[in-house]
């Protein structure tokens, strides 16, 4: 064995000192963005056979955009067709969502502005009007009884 030799000595590998020397976290970013992209072949076939899942499975959201390199253009335009359909429909499940606790929010909101307070001494309060009735109701009796 050669100590030269860069498959059995990492330090001698032309990439083996750039990432100790850098930012780890962009390290990490710039070895993902190296690693191979999924198999064009296999989204397609998946997309022609309508398995949207088994494309999603093999990596259908990982495919770039600007993927002239990698498959045909007839290829790269149905994979990106594919995509920018499952990206909408997410984004149409997020704002349903979004809605659903909203509408619930608000629901809430109106229902506590319509039910009054419990009284705190474990009567149950009157409406405002029949309260005012009640009150006026009450101060004629006692000027009668004077």
């Amino acid at each position: 064995m050669d100590a030269t030799d860069p498959d059995e000595n990492p330090a001698q590998r032309s990439d083996f000192w750039k990432y100790r020397t850098r930012d780890p976290v962009a390290a990490c970013r710039e070895t993902l963005s190296m690693a191979r992209h999924p198999d064009t072949a296999l989204l397609y076939a998946c997309l022609q056979a309508d398995d949207l899942d088994g494309a999603l499975q093999a990596g259908l959201m990982a495919f770039p955009a600007a993927a002239g390199d990698i498959a045909t253009p007839q290829q790269a335009a149905r994979i990106l067709a594919a995509q920018t359909q499952v990206r909408r429909a997410w984004d149409a499940r997020e704002r349903y969502r979004a809605r659903a606790v909203r509408l619930a929010r608000r629901a809430a909101e109106r229902d506590a502005r319509r039910s009054p307070p419990p009284a705190p001494d474990g009567t149950v309060a009157l409406p405002s009007a029949a309260a005012a009735i009640l009150a006026r109701a009450k101060a004629r009796a006692a000027g009668q009884a004077d």
